[in-house]
């Protein structure tokens, strides 16, 4: 079925637009984290993207409200977490304001450079942040990866349509 653009009924730019049309773009998920003021932070991000192999550079976008932010403003180091579909509950409250999110029932220790490390992870990195660049009400971070490990098991969790969902065959 191809879908032919309505140029009638189109909608000017907003931030609903830019949601309504992200909704319909399946994303991994992924967990970000930090460590700062003697204690860890971290949030839900589908907005991870590798951007080169040589130097290894990843980047995501974190609102400046986020209550992340502060910490992760002055992070040398971030912690990189893709999440597998069995981790549903993980995405959920790390994505919701105000939830304990380094709390029961999350499994986590202290890992290189003082970054938090989330348990049972597909895959996990840390990262040196090289820098913050402004973006509208957010800051796209760019981060070197430092070292980590590709080897959990266990298909991605997506982001699609405003719900977490399994990969599909």
């Amino acid at each position: 079925m191809r879908a032919t653009p309505d140029l009638v009924t189109h909608r000017i730019a907003s931030p609903d637009l830019l949601r309504s049309v992200f909704r319909r773009h399946a994303a991994g998920v992924a967990v970000i984290t930090a460590q700062g003021g003697g204690r860890p932070v971290g949030f839900t991000a589908t907005s991870l993207t590798s951007v080169s192999a040589e130097p290894p550079l990843v980047s995501f976008g974190i609102g400046v409200g986020s209550s992340s932010w502060p910490v992760v403003s002055e992070a040398e180091h971030v912690g990189v977490h893709i999440l597998g579909e069995h981790q549903e509950d993980l995405a959920g409250t790390f994505a919701t304001s105000g939830a304990d999110r380094f709390g029961a029932p999350t499994s986590w220790r202290e890992g290189p450079e003082g970054v938090p490390l989330l348990d049972d992870v597909l895959a996990w990195l840390v990262c040196r942040v090289v820098a913050r660049v402004p973006a509208g009400d957010h800051r796209i971070v760019l981060a070197e990866v430092v070292l980590g490990d590709p080897s959990g098991a266990g298909r991605p969790l997506l982001y699609h349509q405003g719900r977490f969902n399994g990969l599909r065959d």
